[in-house]
């Protein structure tokens, strides 16, 4: 028997065998979101983050064109800095922590199904918070009680495991630790405010919260991150992080989540004035130092990779919305009124945080799913998209006539960039991973 006269019964058992082996699913499933900690955390953050963006161009619309006359349990402003700073940004943290935070560690990650029920809580309870603003301000109460309960359990997981941890550099996951538990009681601030009527103390939490939580998390994991993912993609840049540079930046939040109360006390004019000559030129100052860091880390080689662009540019908000809040509050004090509070706050909050949550979500998102590290055209033109968005929205802050029209403009484009962007991410966490690797 020759070769090519070899028996066909072998061939058809080979044939029922390959049959019988499990084909690799490509169909969407709910089912997959519990794979890994990142899939369940990023895709209970999308849900929140579409919610919360379409809210509040509805509010925006509503507002120019009064044609929705869209009910109000609770002022739109501080449900909006509330769900913008406590809603889905702490999912995302739980996404990354608990999948890049055991190996910072050394620890053994806990599995999915410890961190259902916190996260479940905080997305449900900040969807109920969403609501019962518009319907029942008992209802929005709720929902943050439930939301406050996720995010501490929450924290208590990720503290348990530091203590475990065997790693003698803990520095960047104690940090995170402990701006986590600031963020617990500043929810619990929140809600205890509110249920007291103190609107005005409610939003001194939600911006305390802002400073001492949200943004100490992604200066910590930027310190630690983008120099790493630079040298790594770029090797003639070498990966540059002296903790110097960390305490700087604690510092800096801090101390401008203690400013938050200090500026809501009260002052005479004189000493009021006296208080903004002195704050303006040292958020000044820091605000230069960090955009000379941004240049340090690589910033003009980093646009070789678009990705990695993406994280520089990101965070070089971070030192726009210092210098901003310098010149603010500097020339607050020679004037007497400080003024563009409000445009360097959104510097902070749609420029740096939004931006570097889009390119590193993406990125991980990328990464954990078997695909490239790259930000292809879709993602390299929602982030510019994001940029100009950011711009308007800053614009909106000035004293024109067109600024109810550039805010609303703002917010309708920051809606449809996070839908299009989280949906087709959303596509990603209920598949498999395409190279067909566990995770």
């Amino acid at each position: 028997m020759t070769e090519n006269q070899r028996p066909a019964v072998p061939l058809r058992a080979e044939a029922r065998r390959a049959a019988a082996q499990p084909q690799p699913d490509d169909q969407w499933r709910l089912q997959h979101v519990a794979l890994a900690p990142h899939r369940l955390g990023f895709f209970l953050a999308m849900v929140l983050l579409i919610a919360s963006g379409l809210w509040w161009a509805l509010v925006q619309v509503d507002r120019v064109s009064t044609a929705l006359s869209l009910p109000y349990a609770v002022a739109p402003s501080l449900v909006h800095a509330a769900v913008m700073s406590f809603g889905f940004f702490p999912l995302f943290f739980a996404g990354f922590l608990f999948t890049a935070g055991p190996k910072w560690l050394h620890v053994d990650p806990p599995p999915v199904s410890a961190l259902m029920a916190p996260l479940l809580l905080q997305a449900g309870g900040w969807l109920a918070w969403l609501v019962g603003a518009a319907w029942a301000q008992g209802l929005a109460l709720a929902g943050c009680t439930v939301a406050w309960a996720g995010l501490l359990w929450m924290s208590g997981l990720f503290v348990r495991l530091v203590l475990r941890s065997p790693q003698q550099d803990q520095m960047h996951a104690r940090s995170i630790a402990a701006a986590c538990l600031w963020g617990c009681l500043c929810v619990a601030g929140l809600g205890l405010s509110l249920a007291a009527g103190r609107a005005d103390l409610a939003r001194l939490w939600v911006l305390s919260g802002l400073w001492g939580f949200i943004t100490v998390v992604f200066a910590v994991v930027a310190h630690r991150m983008i120099p790493f993912f630079t040298a790594s993609a770029l090797p003639a840049v070498q990966a540059w992080r002296p903790y110097w540079v960390l305490w700087l930046m604690l510092v800096a939040l801090a101390a401008q989540a203690a400013a938050v109360w200090l500026q809501a006390a009260e002052w005479t004019p004189v000493a009021a004035r006296a208080v903004l000559r002195v704050r303006g030129p040292l958020e000044l100052v820091v605000g230069i130092l960090l955009l000379w860091l941004v240049w340090r880390w690589g910033w003009v080689q980093s646009f070789r990779n678009r990705l990695l662009a993406m994280l520089h540019v990101g965070f070089m908000w971070l030192g726009l919305a210092f210098v901003l809040l310098g010149v603010a509050h500097g020339w607050g004090g020679l004037q007497g009124a400080s003024v563009w509070d409000l445009g360097a706050l959104h510097a902070l909050t749609m420029g740096c945080l939004g931006s570097l949550m889009l390119a590193m979500v993406t990125r991980v998102s990328c990464g954990h799913s078997g695909r490239a590290l790259v930000a292809d055209q879709l993602a390299w033109g929602l982030f510019w998209l994001l940029q100009l968005a950011t711009v308007l929205r800053l614009a909106a802050t000035a004293p024109l006539a067109l600024a109810p029209w550039l805010l609303a403009l703002a917010a309708l484009l920051w809606a449809l960039i996070m839908a299009v962007w989280g949906l087709r991410l959303v596509a990603w966490y209920g598949k498999l991973r395409v190279d067909g690797k566990p995770g």
